[in-house]
């Protein structure tokens, strides 16, 4: 079992715990001996299916993972949940994380990235105040905070965003700077770029690809409909790169670190290296509509990792071929699921198009 410095066992409290991100990190605390504390937003239907295999019925002795009812617009329910678990690290994954989408809804977008953060840190600090726990805490950057610099972008390149989104990701990270710089507090800054996986969010690009790939293959679908295909980015495994926001929470001093592979890719090369696993002419089933087009462009990301490789030792082990061929078997063992679903006369409503 991981222990703190008084003996017990480490806890962790991680926002987003239901996304992508939250998933892989909760099996790596878990496999590390951590009792782990999720905040789940409410709602109507299950959201929980990227955590359900590490789930176990907290009545049971050896339950590590527990969930808590929470939001990043509430403060009243972060300050609460904190002063209940007394986490010994806090990792913020939880976002609206979807850039175009960020467009559509900025406002909301802000408050819960920009805003949810500071709410976040304020309610560490103030624990901090009463009780003298130190409480290490990561925050989940992005390297859509660079935008329009020209790459590679490393920890000293200006942020130039280029969406709601990437604005109020730079805000949280100028956030976590001035709690850590003011206050003292241990807090690290991820600038993480493109991660993606078999559980990446069916609406973002990648796994939008592999997903329609999968139903093309067994003839569910046709035409897959997609945005820019010239845009650029620094794809890596999201596995991989949950061990580094890990990692920095274990240093001996707080910092902020670039985490990436250091090279990119356009949206064509991933679209042409997934269908040439399956052996299709990706030209005949893809489509452009302008709806996937976002207001401001970001052309290319590709980040610089050096002092993420000096300080935390930590490397990428999933390169681009092997990111992108779990993905496409992942997806048409979903799709030949379905294809099966659809024989046996169900009908199986999926737009994809999102």
């Amino acid at each position: 079992m991981s222990s703190n410095g008084s003996g017990e066992v480490r806890r962790a409290l991680v926002t987003g715990i239901t996304g992508q991100d939250g998933s892989y990190l909760a099996e790596l605390l878990l496999a590390k001996g951590y009792h782990v504390h999720g905040i789940v937003r409410r709602a109507s239907l299950f959201n929980t299916e990227r955590i359900d295999h590490l789930y176990r019925d907290p009545h049971e002795s050896g339950a590590r993972l527990f969930g808590h009812y929470g939001d990043l617009t509430d403060a009243s329910s972060l300050a609460r949940l904190i002063e209940e678990i007394k986490p010994d690290e806090i990792y913020n994954l939880g976002a609206q994380s979807h850039v175009r989408v960020g467009f559509d809804v900025p406002e909301y977008t802000n408050d819960v990235v920009a805003m949810g953060t500071l709410r976040l840190l304020d309610a560490v600090r103030d624990h901090t105040l009463r009780t003298g726990r130190q409480v290490r805490f990561y925050q989940a950057g992005s390297s859509e905070m660079f935008g329009a610099a020209p790459p590679p972008q490393d920890e000293t390149t200006p942020f130039h965003p280029r969406s709601p989104y990437a604005v109020a990701k730079v805000a949280a990270h100028w956030h976590g700077i001035n709690h850590r710089e003011s206050y003292g507090m241990f807090v690290c800054n991820g600038i993480l770029f493109n991660h993606e996986s078999p559980r990446r969010g069916e609406t973002f690009v990648t796994r939008k690809i592999t997903r329609a790939l999968g139903r093309i293959r067994e003839g569910l679908q046709d035409k897959l409909y997609l945005g820019n295909l010239d845009a650029r980015r620094d794809w890596g495994f999201a596995g991989d790169y949950v061990e580094a926001m890990w990692r920095m929470l274990q240093q001996d001093e707080p910092g902020d670190y670039v985490v990436a592979t250091g090279e990119s890719y356009s949206v064509r090369d991933f679209l042409e290296t997934a269908f040439a696993l399956a052996g299709l002419d990706w030209k005949k089933h893809v489509e452009f509509d302008p709806r996937y087009l976002r207001p401001a462009e970001v052309d290319h990301l590709e980040g610089d990792a050096g002092r993420a490789r000096k300080v935390l030792g930590w490397e990428p082990a999933t390169d681009f071929p092997t990111l992108v061929g779990m993905m496409v078997a992942h997806d048409h063992d979903l799709a030949r699921r379905e294809r099966s679903l659809v024989d046996a006369g169900h009908d199986i409503h999926h737009s994809g198009q999102d």
